[in-house]
């Protein structure tokens, strides 16, 4: 990997985040009130609320959105404590359906329908589409469709730049060696957390992970602790939208790292005993691009599986780390 390799991996991130960046924020406005109502109106039972949640981010393609917007609503009276954390944990069951998006770029075959499910091949096509709405028509929801095409086909056109410059790094023993740290599941979890909080976004993180694996050096058992520290890492978004708000609001932010934070070292402690006394193959072969899409939802899906019987435990932890000023403990549903 030469210099000019290095320029191109640094060109295909920046494309990758922006796009994804304009992507979220034109599907956010296109969407309009209608998201706020949703999640205003939706989340009065637990199964609402974590379906929400999950449609919610699936559409704007960011749980730290989904996150930020329901502190808000609980900082402002509009949504109690107890909603907001099955709205958060369908946010981060949601998000996973960006790396699903990314991983049409791994299909292989030769038949013509196959070959148009790759972006490469309808990538143009919508970046054609968005220009065009985005430049010749009138009208604001116009532009925003325009806006999310053009964001979706720049952050495909990152990923595939990103993938042409890394993919001659297969081959090299510094890399292989880079990996081959990550075979240390706290060095795994560190590294995708401390990647994550920087640019702030789990999804972003995700598909550089899945770029970096093309090299085929990204092996499931150095990929799986990635992701699970990826999620910690989205959390700083809402820790930080969390700055000035009441305590309710507070708390609904600690809930994301709370619930992430325990997911994680539970299926962590369970993903090295079985690692160390069952050895699957599976952990030593190299990650493919639905691979790591498919550990992304799993992991996710596990975490919700394991905290939603325990939401109400879930709450009670962040009222005591966050308690009243008077030293009593809200009640649920109670608004600070």
């Amino acid at each position: 990997m030469d210099i000019f390799d290095f320029l191109s991996l640094l060109g295909g991130l920046s494309l990758f985040l922006f796009g994804m960046h304009v992507m979220g924020q034109a599907l956010e406005r296109r969407a309009g009130g209608r998201l706020r109502d949703i999640l205003g109106r939706l989340t009065t039972k637990k199964a609402a609320g974590l379906f929400t949640g999950l449609a919610v981010t699936a559409v704007i393609q960011s749980s730290s959105a989904t996150t930020v917007m329901v502190v808000g609503f609980v900082n402002a009276g509009l949504m109690t404590l107890s909603q907001a954390i099955h709205v958060i944990m369908g946010a981060n069951i949601g998000t996973t359906v960006t790396a699903w998006i990314l991983s049409l770029a791994g299909i292989d075959g030769g038949n013509l329908f196959v070959q148009l499910l790759k972006p490469s091949s309808f990538t143009p096509v919508l970046a054609l589409a968005g220009v065009i709405l985005y430049l010749f028509c009138r009208g604001d929801k116009k532009k925003d469709t325009g806006a999310i095409l053009l964001g979706f086909a720049t952050l495909m056109f990152g990923m595939q730049t990103m993938s042409g410059a890394v993919s001659g790094l297969g081959d090299a023993p510094g890399f292989q060696r880079l990996f081959l740290l990550f075979k240390n599941p706290l060095l795994g979890v560190l590294a995708g957390a401390a990647l994550t909080a920087v640019i702030q976004s789990s999804s972003a993180s995700v598909g550089i992970l899945q770029a970096l694996a093309v090299t085929g050096q990204v092996t499931y058992g150095a990929a799986i602790p990635i992701i699970m520290g990826q999620n910690i890492g989205t959390c700083v978004t809402a820790l930080l939208s969390a700055v000035g708000t009441n305590k309710n609001a507070k708390r609904a932010a600690l809930v994301h790292l709370c619930f992430n934070l325990i997911g994680t070292a539970v299926w962590l402690t369970l993903f090295c005993l079985a690692r160390t006394f069952l050895a699957p193959a599976l952990l030593d072969e190299s990650a493919t691009l639905a691979g790591i899409a498919a550990a992304h939802s799993v992991f996710n899906v596990l975490c919700t599986a394991l905290m939603l019987p325990l939401s109400g435990q879930l709450e009670k932890l962040v009222c005591r780390l966050v308690p009243d000023a008077v030293g009593r403990q809200n009640s649920i549903g109670d608004l600070a």
